[in-house]
């Protein structure tokens, strides 16, 4: 009990010292994992609004497809993803492992299935008699699309926060495709899991807590949005 309540005192301290380590740790945190959800949401939006709108034979396939890899490891990924960049694989010239781009390409695969899945959800929750009437009163498939993304925009945003929070506390991919160097790849969750094999706490319950932080932050915005698209519905 003394000893968490010393690693608490210190970390708190430590926070409030504004140390170099923490703010580069959680620093490189925020840019790979923002940069992957900027990405993914350029590819997600767009695949969840043409599943949602077109028909095509394999679209059931295709939905089934995205809601399996919700449930794909991060150290799946971590594992594919690395065969492709590391020195004998096909991408191996790149140079790309150990890099802070390996990590967003492997979260940008993790989440873009997220941002898609409740991409087509959020649409799903307007009613169709609005597509109809925007139909019937002249609109074209694109400015009824538009239409559409308007009334559905608070979940939409409600996607890309709960992919930026996924990502921001995934350990698997940061590990196996960035390796952990220091001041270069090491994000807040690889950073807790070297300092704890380290028995060094303070860093470890500090990153902890800001994690934490901006895991309460994420939700708290992730249920507003959906409050919005829950209020919008009615």
């Amino acid at each position: 009990m003394d000893l968490l309540i010393d690693s608490f005192r210190s970390a708190f301290l430590l926070m409030l010292s504004l140390d170099h380590e923490l703010l580069v740790i959680v620093g490189c945190s925020l840019k790979v994992s923002g940069m992957a959800t900027l990405l993914a949401a350029l590819a997600g939006l767009p695949c969840g609004f043409v599943l949602s709108f077109a028909s095509f034979p394999g679209k059931r396939l295709v939905i089934t497809c995205l809601n399996t890899l919700l449930a794909l490891p991060t150290v799946v990924i971590g594992l594919v993803v690395y065969a492709f960049i590391s020195r004998r694989g096909i991408l191996g010239a790149l140079n790309l492992l150990y890099t802070q781009t390996a990590m967003v390409i492997g979260q940008v695969i993790l989440i873009v299935p997220v941002i898609a899945v409740m991409t087509i959800a959020a649409i799903d929750r307007i009613d169709r008699r609005y597509r109809l009437t925007a139909l019937t009163l002249g609109a074209n498939r694109y400015q009824m699309a538009w239409m559409i993304f308007k009334e559905a925009r608070f979940g939409v945003i409600a996607a890309v926060i709960a992919a930026f929070g996924r990502v921001i506390a995934e350990i698997g991919i940061s590990m196996m495709l960035g390796g952990n160097a220091r001041g270069f790849t090491r994000t807040m969750t690889t950073a807790m899991a070297l300092e704890y094999d380290k028995g060094e706490f303070v860093l470890a319950v500090a990153l902890g807590i800001v994690l934490m932080g901006f895991a309460f932050a994420v939700n708290m915005l992730f249920h507003l949005f959906q409050g919005r698209t829950g209020s919008d519905a009615l």
